[in-house]
């Protein structure tokens, strides 16, 4: 029985006295590897007891778990610092909006008139499902959207700028292309731009990145209220001539009918019915020129207002596609703040196929810029509008309203419940 005691006791002592070693080698590992101790002094720092040992191995495990635990909440800190700051300049961001996409950089920039508001990466078309490139505008929007193209897909916070299927949406964001031509947006991001927007905000996807820039010209259209027509206040001066014969023959006229239906220049009189006039849908005015078409076009609520030819100077010279914005009037209460935005069009032409190339490969296309295009300002210099059109669109002229100028033609995307849409490649 005592030897068996003894050599408990002895098991009891070589266990504390393993433990110790066990917690000493991890000192010595622990400050080797910091490169800051050596192992003599160490070794002073040997635990004699098992709860001193405890301690000894909390100590050395903690600063590496603090050490992570930090770094990941100042991730989050920085994380959230960004969405705060994203949050307060979409709170303070005005109308009118330009959300400006490049399939180069998978970005998205929001534009508040010049100003950079918020910008996100995005995902874009593969080759085999590439993004239109062109003008846009949003036409429809859906909180709870499923795709009823792709196995009903959700794509929450959806906002549309094609009836054919594109639209901008929450989705996987690998930052390289990846979708079926729609541009996917980060979900925090897809939920602020979503509660921000409005029908008609301009949309624009191109190759690089674009900006907009201010543009003053004498050419741009300008508020020119309507005058108001003078009350008649005696049917004989609403006579559309000043001779004496004309205002006798109204009068013997008056007195010539007989005396239940002779009216009374005292009594009101009934109005000749007029020609009913469509009332215009609420919203900015769109125009687009067209130089393909030779037409200036109009357009309000997504719906069209009217159109009449146009010429250009130099009309076998391209003008590029410019889109102009109004941002807001000057103290004239006429003359508009204007920006522009220069979109490059880019055009794929088949390769020439060379004597060397074999029987049966079909070259790749090769994509090339445009001819030179012409500065916004040279657009606006070679276009002549029709001074009746010209006071038309100025009646409607308010902030918010835009212009487009190009060489393109009215494409198969517009149509009923859309902007115009101009497609550049």
């Amino acid at each position: 029985m005592h030897a068996c005691r003894r050599f408990v006791a002895n098991r009891s002592f070589f266990r504390r006295d393993l433990l110790s070693t066990t917690s000493a080698l991890a000192v010595i590992g622990f400050a080797l590897a910091a490169g800051g101790a050596t192992p003599a002094t160490a070794l002073t720092l040997q635990p004699t007891t098992q709860a001193q040992a405890q301690d000894t191995r909390a100590a050395v495990v903690r600063p590496a778990s603090g050490q992570r635990f930090a770094s990941a909440t100042r991730a989050k800190d920085k994380e959230k610092a960004a969405k705060d700051a994203t949050a307060d300049l979409l709170a303070k961001a005005k109308d009118p909006y330009n959300i400006i996409i490049s399939i180069d950089r998978q970005q998205l920039t929001l534009y508040s008139g010049e100003q950079v508001i918020a910008r996100s990466s995005v995902s874009t078309g593969t080759p085999g499902h590439p993004t239109p490139q062109g003008v846009f505008s949003i036409i429809q929007k859906d909180r709870w959207h499923h795709s009823n193209i792709y196995g009903n897909a959700p794509m929450y916070y959806m906002q549309r700028i094609t009836w054919s299927g594109v639209a901008m949406h929450e989705g996987v964001v690998p930052n390289h292309p990846a979708s079926h031509g729609c541009i996917r947006l980060p979900g925090s991001f897809a939920r602020q731009l979503w509660g921000l927007t409005k029908l008609g905000a301009r949309v624009i996807v191109a190759r690089a990145p674009l900006s907009p820039e201010p543009i003053e010209h004498s050419r741009l259209f300008k508020f020119t209220p309507k005058p108001e027509a003078p009350a008649d206040t005696d049917p004989a001066q609403s006579v559309p001539t000043s001779s004496n014969e004309a205002k006798a023959a109204f009068a013997m006229q008056a007195t010539d009918q007989p005396a239940a239906t002779t009216p009374n220049p005292a009594a009101p009189q009934a109005p000749k019915p007029a020609e009913a006039v469509r009332p215009l849908k609420p919203g900015p005015i769109a125009v687009f020129i067209s130089r393909k078409e030779g037409k200036l076009f109009v357009r309000k609520g997504f719906e069209p207002v009217f159109d009449v030819p146009v010429t250009f100077e130099q009309p076998d010279q391209p003008l590029g596609t410019h889109v102009f914005t109004a941002l807001s009037f000057k103290d004239d209460n006429q003359t508009l703040h204007w920006m522009v935005v220069n979109v490059p069009t880019s055009m794929a032409v088949p390769a020439k196929r060379t004597e060397k190339a074999k029987k049966g490969t079909k070259p790749a296309p090769v994509e090339v810029s445009a001819p030179r295009q012409e500065t916004a300002a040279g657009a606006l210099d070679r276009v002549n509008i029709p001074q009746e059109a010209m006071d038309r669109v100025g009646e409607l002229m308010s902030p918010g309203a835009s212009l487009v100028i190009s060489d393109k033609g009215l494409g198969g995307e517009t149509g009923k419940g859309t902007d115009f849409i101009v497609l550049t490649r």
